[in-house]
This record gives structure tokens, sequence and C-alpha cells, in this order.
């Protein structure tokens, strides 16, 4: 499979979680799926500058506490970038918490 779909893949899973996740967090909502791949995109590219910057441990997919507030602020932050993503402070929290689990039985991740 070539890289570019592997990536598509990854983007088109993330932002079903992302909708998945809408209707049961407290203070996160994603308008549509459209959104959500939006959403997913700025996600990762935020991922990609953090990891570039200081490295893969602190990445929103690093294992540990920090890993999992990272996320958590780059969820919140994405907020800002797409429209009709909307997250409180308590919503990131628990949506990152939820991400890293649903990521133990589902990775999103290329490894």
């Amino acid at each position: 499979m070539g890289d570019w779909l592997k990536h598509a893949i990854r983007l088109v899973v993330s932002a079903i979680v992302l909708l998945l996740l809408s209707p049961f967090v407290p203070g996160f909502s994603v308008a549509n799926f459209g959104q959500a791949l939006l959403a997913a995109v700025v996600i990762t590219i935020l991922g990609y500058i953090i990891e570039s910057a200081v490295g893969r441990n602190i990445s929103p997919y690093g294992r540990g506490l920090v890993g999992f507030l990272v996320s958590a602020v780059v969820l919140y932050a994405t907020q800002f970038i797409v429209p009709g993503f909307r997250v409180s402070i308590l919503g990131a929290l628990i949506a990152a918490f939820l991400i890293g689990i649903v990521d133990i039985f589902v990775p999103t991740s290329l490894r």
C-alpha cells in the first residue's frame, strides 16, 4: 500500500474517531465529517510541528502524562483554526484521554 494511502486512511480513521466522540464528550463538538477531517489534518500538522520542535516523546502520540497534556492542548488549539470544531478545556482533556484509549486498540499512527 502506498504511503499516501496509509496517510489518507489514518486521517479518515482520526476523523471518524472525532465524530464518534462528539456526542459523548461534554464540551466537545464537531459539526460534520468535513470539519472532522479538516480537524484531523490540523491535529496532524500541529502534532508534527511539536514533534519536530521538541522530539517524539512529547508529541500527542507520545506516552505518559506529558503526551496526554500535549494532546489536550493540540485539541484545544485546533478549535481556533477549524470552524465547526469546538472544545472546552475539560472537553479537550476528556477527549485526549478517550483518544488515547482508542489509539491502544485502533492505532492511528503508522508504526
